[in-house]
């Protein structure tokens, strides 16, 4: 169960550290504008917004993950099948933001899919039957 909850944890935090190369290329645009962030991160371009698009793409992974992993770790489902899973999740997804930047489309779409399919695996494996 820890390699469950670390995972989780890591999760958790790869929408923040998603943030780090967004929060470069705002600085870049002329200073990061606290104020009005948002309309700042609208109007950047290349890998300005591709690491906009990843840092969201972050959060909107951790709606699948985080609850396959709460509902492996209630239904007592933390066997090694399920944690090879999680570990593949993290990978995947520090991959997909590594290769968004870099602006590698099919590899990127790739590792997405690993992703989300290892969302869908753990829940499939901790349902009962």
């Amino acid at each position: 169960m820890t390699v469950l909850i670390v995972c989780l944890f890591i999760s958790v935090l790869l929408p923040m550290l998603a943030k780090v190369p967004l929060a470069i290329a705002m600085n870049q645009q002329g200073g990061y504008d606290n104020k009005h962030p948002r309309n700042q991160q609208a109007q950047l371009t290349g890998f300005g917004a591709r690491a906009l698009a990843a840092h969201q793409n972050a959060f909107e992974a951790l709606i699948s993950f985080a609850p396959a992993i709460l509902l492996a770790i209630i239904t007592n489902n933390t066997g090694s099948t399920i944690q090879t899973l999680a570990i593949a999740h993290i990978v995947a997804r520090i991959a997909f933001n590594i290769l968004y930047l870099l602006n590698i489309s099919l590899l990127r779409s790739l590792a997405w899919t690993v992703g989300f399919a290892s969302s869908v695996a753990i829940i499939w494996l901790s349902m009962p039957l």
